[in-house]
C-alpha cells in the first residue's frame, strides 16, 4: 500500500512539473502583465471600471478587515505548528487568499459581472475581432470600443457556483504546509481560474462543453501558466477590483491573437467562410 502510495505521489510530482514547464513556456502568464499595460494606456476601457469603483472597493475592505480581525489569529496559531517562524506571513497570505475570494465570488456575483463583459468585449473590438464580439451582443457604430458596446444577445460570463467553493474549500489544508503547500494550492487555483477567464470567449465562439475541454487541454499549461499569474494579482484584495479589470483585459488580448492564430492557420475566419457560402 505504502509503495503504491508513493508511485502516486511520484506520477502527480512529475505531471505537476510538467504542467509547470508547459506554462513557463508557453508565456501566457505575461498576459495579465499585458492587460495592466493595455488598460492603462486606453482611457476608453476604464469606464466599466470606474462605473464600480466606489461599492466594490467598499465591499473589498470590508470583507478584508472582517476576515483579519476574526480569522488571521486562530489559523496563525494553527501555522505555528505546521510552519514555525513562517506562520504569521503564512497565516496573512492564507487569509488574504481567503478574502480575495469572498470578495471575487459577491463582487463578480453581484456588482460587476456585466462591468467585465463590458471590458471583454470592449477590448476584442479594439483589437478588430467585431464579427467574434457581434455574435453574442449588438454592436454599434462610431466611437470608442465601449461607446460601441449595444445590447447584449447572450447572458454574459458564469456566475459562481458551490462546486467552486467546495473545490477552494478543500484545497485550503494545503496551506498548512510550509511553503510547498501555498506554491501548490496557487498552482491548483491557477488551473482553474485559467479556463474560466475565457468563459466568455468560450460563448462567443459558440463552443460546447466538449469543443471547450479540447481547447482547454490543448493549452492547459499556457491556461494554468495565465490562471496562476490571475490569482496572485487578486492576492490583493484592495487592489483585487483593479486587476479583475486588468486581468479580463489580459484574457481578451490573449483570445484576440488567438482569432488571428485562427485566421492565419485556415486563411478566412470560419465566419467569412459562412458567410461566402450563403452567398454562392
Amino acid at each position: 500500500m505504502a509503495d503504491r502510495v508513493k508511485e502516486v505521489a511520484v506520477e502527480e510530482a512529475e505531471r505537476l512539473r510538467n504542467l509547470t514547464a508547459d506554462a513557463a513556456r508557453s508565456a501566457a502568464y505575461l498576459y495579465p502583465i499585458r492587460g495592466i499595460a493595455y488598460f492603462l494606456s486606453h482611457k476608453s476601457l476604464w469606464k466599466p471600471l470606474t462605473s464600480k469603483l466606489a461599492p466594490t472597493m467598499t465591499l473589498g475592505l470590508g470583507i478584508t478587515t472582517f476576515m483579519f480581525v476574526f480569522t488571521y489569529i486562530p489559523q496563525a496559531a494553527v501555522m505555528a505548528f505546521t510552519s514555525g517562524p513562517l506562520a504569521a506571513i503564512t497565516a496573512a497570505l492564507l487569509v488574504l487568499s481567503e478574502s480575495s475570494t469572498l470578495f471575487t465570488i459577491f463582487s463578480k456575483t453581484f456588482l460587476i459581472d456585466d462591468a467585465l463583459v463590458d471590458t471583454f468585449d470592449g477590448v476584442l473590438l479594439s483589437k478588430n475581432t467585431t464579427d467574434l464580439v457581434s455574435e453574442g451582443r449588438q454592436v454599434k457604430a462610431g466611437g470608442d470600443p465601449i461607446a460601441k458596446l449595444g445590447k447584449l444577445v447572450k447572458s454574459p460570463l458564469a456566475k459562481f457556483t458551490p462546486k467552486a467553493m467546495i473545490r477552494y474549500v478543500m484545497y485550503l489544508p494545503l496551506n498548512f504546509i510550509p511553503v510547498v503547500g501555498t506554491v501548490i494550492f496557487v498552482l491548483l487555483q491557477g488551473k482553474r481560474a485559467g479556463p474560466m477567464a475565457h468563459t466568455r470567449y468560450f460563448q462567443l465562439k459558440r463552443w460546447n462543453k466538449d469543443q471547450q475541454q479540447k481547447h482547454i487541454e490543448q493549452y492547459r499549461g499556457a491556461y494554468t501558466g495565465f490562471g496562476v499569474a490571475v490569482v496572485l494579482l487578486e492576492l490583493i484584495p484592495l487592489a483585487s477590483i483593479f486587476f479583475a479589470f486588468t486581468n479580463t483585459v489580459g484574457a481578451a488580448l490573449w483570445a484576440a491573437d488567438i482569432e488571428k492564430q485562427h485566421i492565419t492557420k485556415e486563411g478566412t475566419a470560419p465566419r467569412l467562410r459562412e458567410q461566402a457560402k450563403k452567398a454562392e
